[in-house]
């Protein structure tokens, strides 16, 4: 089944509140095999002018995802998440992600297309922190294998 097109520009309501803690900093750099002491350790966060460990970089995808999961989900769009296999990602940010920031996810659905009979799904992720401070924005493409072609 195709995806909904009526869904492009649809905005899911925030996320709940996620705390960005140390331990997951931590674990996400050695799981990515990234020895940034920035990761790591909290005097050599504060030595570049942070006040606690800094995520690395993809590390906002794992806030993302939780938030993502309202569309992947949402029947009425019409997505078979067994055929998604993940596409693209990128990220834009105001400022890096920190050890005790406590933040909160707002996702859009930017674009739906059809390319070789797969239906493409762009999502935006917003990520600021629960006072409303802009941290980071994601964009994730995934794509669903074979369901435009079923539709024809």
């Amino acid at each position: 089944m195709a995806l909904n097109q009526d869904f492009v520009g649809k905005t899911y309501p925030p996320s709940a509140p996620y705390e960005v803690g140390r331990e997951k900093l931590r674990e996400f750099a050695m799981a990515i095999g990234d020895g940034n002491p920035a990761y790591h350790d909290v005097a050599a966060a504060q030595a570049l002018g942070h006040r606690d460990l800094v995520a690395p970089p993809t590390f906002a995808f794992t806030i993302a995802m939780r938030a993502m999961a309202a569309v992947t989900f949402d029947p009425d769009l019409g997505l078979d998440y067994t055929r998604v296999v993940h596409g693209e990602q990128r990220f834009a940010y105001t400022r890096p992600l920190l050890a005790g920031d406590t933040v909160v996810v707002t996702t859009s659905i930017e674009s739906i297309r059809v390319a070789a009979g797969n239906d493409i799904l762009t999502t935006r992720d917003e990520i600021t922190t629960v006072d409303g401070e802009h941290v980071v924005t994601t964009w994730s493409v995934i794509v669903a294998r074979g369901t435009a072609e079923e539709s024809a």
